[in-house]
């Protein structure tokens, strides 16, 4: 299927502007414009200082989750929090629990199984845990859906705080506080924010009503950063704060946990990257495989030897994820060959031996492969549950919406979801979900590539690399800059590691610059060597035994007109 290149029209007079105001280099200031950063936010931009994190006071019902936690601390109640089995989930419990810790408050934490129980609050363990003398529940990157729950909560007498980030509704659960940056009423600057974002200012809001110094939530930037990461919510605005300073101090983290985990992934450059790809994939593989608490433990963890065993396992449990994960994705595509879903507006597959832990991670790779929404289900007798994705440009939570009537449940965000029916619905569910898709976009999805600047390549330097470094972290709504470079002669062509992938040598005048392009080997005989061809990339450094130099990563290439 053939990208559409799409170059940004960029105001020269913003361009003109922000060089001369901010005292920054063109190209710089070209990359902003392009990002669509406003003038008013270039400052906080360039230098996400801590200072710009907002007043969690803002948010709806704050004041209310705050005296509630003090007076049960007061009291002396037992305290339970209840999250999810992501990362997400998984970062917030940590969070809230140590944090918790410090100020002298004993909490539990639980985790429901996302096999037997599903994602979120559910009556039995709710049951469960007023039984064990649970007094007071704190939801964290959950809950904002739990109408029932929160109903049967309050009728056994277990009070409910709710802290989440995902879409509501106008009507809010019954609990004695519901707070979520996406409330209708809501004025807080950040909607955005990570499950475990919204924990972070719980405790920040905690550590101002006890008149705490700042270090004492602060010391846990590293590890809501790697969460805020993981959920690929958009890194601008407060997240970019959170992030920005949560990846430097992971650099020198003092989280035993997250140390032994850098140490087992064999990490040894920290950024968006390395926390997505390394640390993300084997902290969700506990509660995708098995146990979602052994990553609480690790991240809980003070012993180096403990927390570098726990790592292991979580390192195991991630390479059979990726067997599992393996074997689903080809089942799927031979499915879809078979039904000819390919030639549809969605694809809607169920099978009974799916894993429900990891259905979402191969919907995420058919969406990118097929360039359609995708639904995966895994069918346990009357029952299915699934995950869900979608391209960007439509919202998924819309279009599920428009299906309740065949759902039992289903909650998420814009470009993911998670939804459970019965299986005798499932056919209706396809055929409905397939003409809201319809309605919603009657055209072809088209793989777009957004070009941020046409580059000259005699500025292709070690600057133009310390500007664009200057733009991260980068992550959803803050990718890295992408470059338009014309008319570059063929001079080497090459596959590397089983063809897999496509290495080229490309000349303009006198320079002559090494490109990459990851998973395009089969696109080798379309060149020859002295083909003129335009390029979309990125750039970066590859300092290889000493030799460091910079080269391009290809996004695509088409022939020079």
């Amino acid at each position: 299927m053939g990208k559409v290149w799409n170059l940004k029209e960029i105001n020269e007079k913003e361009i003109l502007e922000y060089k001369e105001k901010f005292k920054i280099s063109e190209t710089l200031a070209s990359m902003l414009v392009s990002k669509g950063i406003k003038v008013d936010e270039v400052k906080s931009y360039l230098n996400p200082d801590i200072s710009y994190l907002n007043d969690p006071f803002v948010l709806p019902d704050m004041k209310r989750l705050v005296d509630r936690i003090l007076q049960a601390q007061n009291n002396q109640e037992n305290i339970v929090i209840y999250g999810d089995y992501d990362v997400d989930g998984i970062t917030s419990i940590t969070v809230l629990y140590s944090f918790l810790k410090d100020i002298g408050i004993e909490a539990k934490y639980y985790l429901p199984d996302r096999l037997e129980e599903g994602y979120g609050l559910n009556k039995n363990a709710l049951k469960l845990l007023k039984g064990e003398g649970a007094d007071l529940i704190i939801t964290v990157d959950c809950g904002i859906s739990a109408f029932e729950e929160a109903d049967y909560s309050k009728e056994i007498g277990l009070d409910l705080l709710i802290t989440d980030h995902h879409e509501c509704s106008d009507v809010l659960p019954e609990a004695i506080a519901v707070v979520n940056p996406k409330r209708k009423d809501s004025s807080y600057p950040c909607t955005t924010l990570a499950g475990v974002g919204v924990t972070f200012k719980v405790i920040t809001a905690l550590a101002m009503a006890l008149d705490l110094p700042k270090e004492s939530y602060l010391k846990y930037i590293d590890i809501v950063a790697v969460g805020t990461i993981a959920d690929i919510v958009p890194l601008l605005g407060e997240n970019r704060v959170i992030t920005f300073n949560g990846l430097k101090a992971l650099k020198s983290t003092k989280n035993e946990g997250l140390k032994a985990l850098i140490k087992v992934s064999k990490i040894e450059k920290i950024d968006s990257d390395s926390v997505s790809f390394g640390l993300a994939p084997r902290i969700n593989a506990s509660g995708r495989m098995n146990d979602a608490t052994i990553a609480v433990k690790l991240l809980l963890s003070n012993s180096p030897i403990e927390a570098y065993n726990l790592a292991c396992t979580l390192d195991k449990q991630n390479k059979e994820r990726q067997e599992v994960e393996r074997k689903i994705f080809e089942e799927a595509v031979t499915l879809i060959n078979e039904k000819g879903l390919d030639k549809k507006r969605s694809i809607v597959l169920a099978k009974s031996n799916w894993h429900q832990g990891v259905i979402g991670i191969v919907a995420s790779k058919l969406t990118e492969m097929y360039l359609k929404p995708v639904v995966l289900l895994a069918i346990d007798g009357e029952n299915a549950k699934g995950s869900a994705r979608i391209p960007q440009g439509l919202s998924l939570y819309e279009a599920i919406s428009n299906c309740t009537e065949f759902l039992i449940s289903f909650g998420g965000h814009e470009l993911a979801a998670g939804l459970s029916l019965e299986t005798k619905n499932i056919e209706q569910f396809a055929d409905k979900f397939e003409s809201v898709i319809y309605e919603m976009k009657p055209d072809e999805f088209v793989k777009v590539v957004d070009i941020d600047i046409l580059l000259d390549t005699k500025k292709i330097d070690f600057d133009l690399i310390k500007d664009v470094a200057k733009l991260a972290p980068f992550g959803q709504k803050n990718k890295m800059p992408v470059f338009l470079c014309k008319d570059l002669k063929v001079t080497s062509i090459c596959t590397l590691k089983d063809n897999k992938h496509l290495k080229l040598c490309l000349q303009d005048k006198n320079i002559c610059q090494e490109a990459i392009f990851f998973g395009a080997g089969s696109r080798r005989d379309e060149l020859v060597i002295g083909d003129k061809i335009d390029i979309a990339c990125t750039l970066s450094v590859n300092a290889f035994m000493g030799n460091i130099k910079i080269q391009f990563m290809l996004l695509d290439f088409k022939k020079s007109i």
